[in-house]
């Protein structure tokens, strides 16, 4: 958890990354380098860190526009034009990966898989809890599984997202749908934020085990049997999918859709399953395949990878993070959250 002294300047109207008067930037700066130094994490000392090394009183942002100019010019700087007419204080992009809020079989203790089942009133708490979290971040494109708890939590946590853009499936299936969906107003467009869906996000196919009780399924083939199906990197479920045929779709997916559209500067969320996730985590933190069989994942939990020059970089636990500030590591971050609350105020 993160100290008080963190999350209150990290709540407040306090400039991160430039701009505000001299007062607030040194409150700030005594606040979290004076109060919260000792005893932090890792990833909480890095920010700090960057914020010493920060120019914090280097100019004032203007508070004339009244438009919502943060949500189509989030960031300012010379450094690099993004794809959608800003530019980004970094070469970096954001991505976020989060699972699905629990769904109603979840609930039950149900081998669930590739069943297209929705979320209990906790996973629709959970997924607006999320969006809450990450309603600071910059989003260009949304990935998401077909599968409906996925789709359910991306709508829902998009509802809390401070730009009010309004997210809107990409119908791609036939021709027909491309061209019976498609948005004719240029201005309507950049209010938007395209959600793909993708199968293969899906979570894994556990065959004939979709449905069965875990813990029935444990007491009558034995809890390291149901361990080695669940967790096992190479082992397959009755006629279902092992962790590394997951892999091989999620990532394969990953690689030829996802990581070109960060490397050309835009920010994105993926929101998906339990297995399609930790492989894809396998992927970006190099784990092994015998690590990756003790990585669990929350539901309704965002995660916030930087990436940078080819880079992956995570920020924040995997499992619950819940410190202050895990979503402000980085200048342009920080200051695109600075255009929201300058805009907030103004309207």
């Amino acid at each position: 958890m993160g100290s008080p002294a963190l999350s209150q300047a990290f709540n407040s109207n306090w400039v991160v990354g430039g701009g505000g008067d001299f007062h607030s930037c040194k409150r700030f700066q005594e606040s979290c380098l004076g109060s919260v130094s000792v005893g932090l994490g890792a990833d909480t000392r890095f920010y700090i860190g960057r914020i010493r090394r920060f120019r914090i009183c280097r100019s004032y942002i203007s508070r004339s526009s009244k438009s919502c100019a943060a949500c189509q010019d989030p960031i300012s700087s010379s450094s690099r034009s993004h794809p959608h007419g800003y530019q980004t204080a970094e070469k970096e992009s954001a991505l976020i990966l989060m699972r699905h809020g629990e769904s109603m079989w979840n609930e039950k203790n149900l081998f669930t898989g590739c069943v297209d089942v929705p979320l209990t009133s906790k996973g629709v708490e959970e997924a607006i809890e999320a969006g809450k979290r990450i309603s600071n971040l910059p989003l260009d494109i949304i990935y998401t599984s077909a599968l409906i708890r996925a789709q359910m939590t991306t709508m829902l946590a998009l509802t809390q997202h401070r730009c009010m853009k309004v997210p809107t499936i990409m119908h791609h299936e036939t021709e027909q749908a491309r061209t019976w969906s498609q948005i004719y107003s240029e201005g309507t467009k950049k209010q938007s934020i395209p959600v793909v869906k993708a199968w293969q996000l899906n979570e894994r196919m556990y065959g004939e085990l979709q449905g069965l009780n875990k813990q029935e399924t444990a007491e009558q083939y034995g809890k390291e049997q149901v361990h080695n199906w669940r967790r096992s990197y190479h082992v397959r479920p009755p006629n279902g999918e092992s962790l590394e045929m997951c892999l091989g779709r999620a990532v394969t997916f990953f690689k030829e859709h996802i990581e070109p559209q960060l490397l050309s500067g835009r920010h994105l969320m993926v929101v998906a399953h339990a297995n399609s996730l930790r492989s894809i985590i396998m992927y970006l933190d190099k784990l092994t395949s015998q690590e990756v069989i003790n990585l669990e994942l929350s539901t309704g939990v965002p995660m916030l990878y930087i990436y940078r020059e080819g880079n992956f970089i995570r920020r924040g636990s995997l499992v619950g993070s819940s410190e202050a500030g895990v979503y402000a590591y980085t200048e342009s971050l920080a200051a695109y959250r600075q255009k929201l609350d300058e805009t907030s105020k103004d309207g």
